[in-house]
């Protein structure tokens, strides 16, 4: 029964980390692929941890899987943050379907800056 599910696991992780691997080639700039990667990448990691957790059964294992996927729970996001804020700061073009940018007004709100309503980049989806 462990194997059935160590490898339903593996397949679930495996399938995520396509996911990820495909929103990296697919999605148009680097501010919305940083979520395929770390999203996805993170949940396809922590299946597949999962899974070795489940295939060995023992304690050691168990508690280092768990070490790791709580650590890449709790960095995968600043990680995320970091990476897109300074991609931003060098100057990547944002995708052409970004209609507002709110770092831009934060940053011109933290700079005094008064009546701007953030930098618009085309007009907004149509419902």
């Amino acid at each position: 029964m462990n194997a059935l599910i160590a490898a339903t696991l593996l397949l679930v992780g495996t399938l995520f980390c396509l996911v990820a691997a495909v929103g990296m080639l697919r999605l148009p700039d680097t501010l919305i692929r940083m979520h395929a990667a770390t999203k996805a990448g993170t949940l396809g990691a922590g299946f597949i941890l999962a899974a070795q957790a489940v295939a060995t059964g023992e304690l050691g294992t168990t508690l280092k899987v768990i070490a790791v996927i709580v650590f890449l729970l709790l960095t995968a996001p600043v990680a995320a943050h970091l990476i897109g804020r300074a991609a931003y700061h060098r100057g990547i073009q944002l995708y052409k379907g970004t209609w507002i940018d709110e770092l831009d007004m934060a940053m011109k709100k933290d700079c005094g800056e008064t009546g701007s309503q953030g930098t618009t980049h085309s007009a907004p989806p149509e419902n």
